[in-house]
């Protein structure tokens, strides 16, 4: 946190999760850790966004209020709370380059899945929630948030498919995440992660937090999702790519 670049890029981060909980290109909240992860253990970098993904997550409920799948959501937030307590248990056993390789490669899976999509080029039929795909998906995203704040790509490969109405995919993605993030609170807090540093940083940022889910508002109606989000594809990756050299170079 003493590089020059640190706040710059932690600006840039806190603005581009905002963004992504205002409802636009909503898989570049994934970019936050391993973004900072390039500069400060990602332990850190998930800390300090936590507080500041929670108070976004009151703003997006507010956004959304009364648009989500309940069905949807009666499947997803059991296995969901699953997945946090499995990457909690986990989260204390791993050093640096273990969690950087992991988030690495959760960047460029992302990646991949997201090529794959495109070069099928096929438009789904609607297809109901199956419970078992569900829990599982609802699992992984919540392991995956508890690690990296990277819950949104695993829970988008299973609401999808199901070609929900935008907003109300949007809303199940917003309550599922609102109960997430802050039972995450209680592993962090136990892992020693919320300490007096990390909030005092995570209270700086803090105000960018509503000028971030103002701005994916905005966007949304006004800019071509397309592009945004294929070049944030394009960040997460070569992030990725980085966290996976990183970790080689630490782990050899």
């Amino acid at each position: 946190m003493d590089s020059i670049w640190f706040y710059p890029l932690a600006i840039f981060v806190v603005l581009l999760v905002g963004i992504a909980k205002g409802g636009f290109a909503g898989g570049v909240g994934s970019l936050s850790v391993p973004l900072l992860a390039l500069i400060i253990d990602p332990r850190i970098a998930a800390a300090i966004m936590l507080p500041i993904i929670c108070v976004m997550d009151l703003f997006a409920v507010h956004t959304y209020r009364g648009e989500y799948d309940r069905a949807n959501l009666k499947t997803l937030i059991p296995s969901g709370l699953l997945g946090v307590f499995l990457g909690a248990i986990t989260f204390q056993f791993m050093n640096v380059a273990m969690i950087k390789l992991i988030i690495g490669v959760i960047a460029v899976y992302f990646v991949i899945n997201y090529c794959y999509g495109l070069s099928r080029k096929t438009t789904h039929i609607n297809k109901p929630g199956n419970p078992y795909y569900g829990s599982f998906w609802g699992t992984i995203g919540g392991f995956t948030s508890c690690i990296a704040h990277a819950g949104g790509p695993p829970l988008s490969v299973y609401l999808l498919p199901q070609r929900l109405d935008k907003r109300i995919f949007a809303g199940t993605m917003v309550i599922f995440f609102i109960v997430i993030n802050y039972s995450k609170l209680v592993p962090y807090y136990w892992l020693g992660l919320l300490q007096f540093p990390q909030l005092k940083i995570s209270l700086l940022l803090l105000p960018l937090a509503p000028v971030g889910v103002w701005m994916g508002s905005w966007l949304t109606s006004r800019v071509n999702q397309a592009v945004f989000y294929r070049l944030s594809y394009i960040f997460l990756l070569l992030a990725g790519i980085k966290l996976i050299y990183d970790a080689g170079t630490s782990l050899l």
